[in-house]
């Protein structure tokens, strides 16, 4: 596809860090330390999640994110009262808007990666998604992904647990919703965390997805420092050097040492894994780049 082509360049990847390794807000003073403790720790791109956008000053944060020399990139889950994957129109029409609203965002932030579970509330549902939910989450996105076309920008289904959405769960099924979709900016966004749940292994949903893959975080097992728990991320770095994938590599870890209100109880984060992000950041970064090295990705 087009847009998978044009992510997959020849350039290294962006290794990133999710903004919640640091804070757990986007006020101004909490995105001024993110992009400070970013830029110390090495990394090339800040991911911001945006379900705290309404405190959040694009402009200064644009501003003292391009003056630190990285890129950034949004994500975003929805709300049961604004959930697209919803066959109330009404509940529809507000997970829509949010969505409109959180492009312009990261478009104002200079961002070109909208990502995250874009399709469905962050949550565990209490039954199958049903075929008109599924039919509003189709037209839905396919008018975010035109909008998105022509501001340069690229749309990410991230793969998400069966625990967070029962729309997609499988590398199998974002490909599939893409195809439904039917516009080339909208990617594949695939999660260690979240494959180590659902999928068979770590490499073959990296090849089904092939260039179609446009983003990726990497997350431990529990979420926790990287290489403590079981994850085989050897074979999944291979596996993205087989495939030639060149797009950002963020690392996503969460600990109720960092607390952000609403977001910390959807994604379930009960106990401390980490109580300093800096350490946990800087072994991080060594970590992805020692892999990039021997795995070829960069090669």
């Amino acid at each position: 596809m087009t847009a998978a082509k044009t992510v997959a360049t020849s350039a290294p990847n962006p290794i990133g860090v999710h903004a919640l390794v640091w804070v757990g807000d986007t006020s101004p003073a909490s995105v001024s330390h993110a992009v400070e403790r970013t830029r110390a720790a090495g990394f090339d791109l800040l991911e911001l999640s945006l379900h705290d956008s309404v405190n959040l000053d694009v402009s200064a944060a644009r501003k003292e994110i391009a003056d630190a020399g990285l890129k950034v990139a949004c994500s975003r889950g929805l709300a049961f009262d604004a959930d697209v994957s919803s066959a109330d129109p009404a509940v529809v029409e507000r997970g829509e808007k949010l969505l409109h609203d959180s492009l312009a965002v990261t478009h104002g932030l200079g961002g070109t990666h909208f990502t995250g579970a874009l399709y469905s509330a962050l949550g565990k549902y209490g039954a199958p998604l049903s075929s008109a939910g599924r039919a509003n989450v189709v037209s839905v996105l396919r008018r975010l992904a035109q909008e998105a076309r022509g501001l340069g920008m690229t749309l990410g289904l991230e793969v998400c647990n069966r625990y967070e959405t029962n729309v997609v769960n499988t590398a199998r099924d974002a490909l599939a919703l893409a195809d439904d979709i039917g516009e080339d900016n909208i990617l594949i966004h695939l999660d260690t965390y979240h494959m180590n749940i659902e999928e068979d292994d770590l490499v073959r949903p990296v090849r089904e997805a092939g260039d179609r893959l446009g983003y990726v975080h990497i997350g431990e097992n529990h979420r926790g420092y990287l290489g403590s728990g079981h994850l085989d991320f050897t074979a999944f770095f291979h596996a993205l050097a087989d495939i030639g994938y060149r797009g950002p590599i963020t690392f996503e870890s969460f600990s109720s040492a960092v607390v952000a209100p609403g977001l910390s109880g959807d994604l379930a984060i009960w106990r401390n894994l980490w109580s300093d992000g800096e350490d946990l950041a800087r072994h991080a970064r060594g970590f992805i780049a020692q892999h990039l090295a021997v795995s070829g990705v960069r090669g």
